[in-house]
């Protein structure tokens, strides 16, 4: 890896060894690809059904405490250098935690959105997720004790009856339904975000795809285009991906340790005498 020259396109996904792991966020997929868990919350599901808001709003107040927690860690920090250097072009991930603008990467794409807003699906009104989460701990102060173990984008690994936790409507239009300001499965990813997310690998001289296995289309089709191109396309990450027979490079190591390598050799290599 230390024959990057940039700049590239960074793409950082939550999959096994993402980038945020490392953060304390769990992640969804194992060594091979597949689920460690069942599949998230699908769009028509949470739209057309109470019950099921219910069931994700109760795990949510336990589980967003990991996000709320979590910190940028020394993958998300290296990225950021790596852009500040000129070497990364951009990052299109598809993480909803905020953490690489938080590490101070500047050019960000969140493919599936904000994890700390919420939307309502009604009349369009937002407002922060720390707000409705504690307006859901006072209307349902018994579900703060649970126990639960967090998961994956806020989620906690909870089963109970969930028939008398009480989701609130939007107060602007009356009977709204809050959602998360994230791509649900199921769901499409805006347009925009595909678009510029296609313009910076077109812009850029290759790209890089850290902590994913790729399993889903939203990311696999940037390393798919920078394939068809003739581009470059490295990879940093743990155990198969989708794509393993388009990298021109592959590194099995983890994110952390990886990109944290990455900057170091190109940091010597720019201190030796020309």
């Amino acid at each position: 890896m230390s024959g990057l020259r940039g700049p590239y396109a960074a793409s950082c996904c939550a999959d096994r060894a993402g980038v945020s792991t490392a953060s304390g966020i769990p992640d969804y997929r194992d060594d091979s690809g597949d689920w460690k868990r069942s599949p998230p919350m699908q769009h028509r599901v949470f739209m057309g059904s109470h019950a099921a808001r219910q069931r994700y709003w109760a795990r949510a107040l336990i589980g967003f405490r990991a996000l709320q927690e979590a910190r940028p860690n020394a993958a998300h920090r290296a990225l950021a250098r790596l852009e500040a250097a000129g070497r990364v072009a951009g990052i299109i991930t598809q993480n909803v935690d905020g953490l690489h603008r938080r590490a101070g990467s500047r050019r960000v794409i969140e493919l599936h959105g904000r994890a700390d807003l919420v939307r309502c699906m009604g009349c369009g009104a937002t407002r922060m997720r720390y707000d409705l989460h504690a307006e859901l701990a006072s209307r349902n102060p018994q579900w703060l004790d649970s126990g639960a173990r967090a998961g994956p984008d806020g989620d906690a690994d909870l089963e109970a009856d969930f028939a008398g936790f009480r989701v609130p409507d939007c107060t602007r239009c009356g009977d709204g339904i809050w959602k998360p300001d994230v791509v649900f499965f199921g769901d499409s990813v805006p347009r925009v975000r595909v678009d510029e997310a296609f313009a910076l690998v077109a812009e850029a001289d290759g790209l890089l795809v850290v902590g994913s296995s790729l399993m889903v289309y939203s990311g696999f089709r940037f390393a798919r285009e920078a394939a068809r191109v003739g581009k470059p396309l490295a990879c940093l990450n743990l155990g198969r991906t989708r794509a393993d027979d388009l990298f021109t490079l592959k590194v099995a190591a983890g994110a952390e340790a990886g990109l944290t390598a990455l900057v170091e050799a190109l940091e010597e290599t720019s201190r030796r005498p020309a």
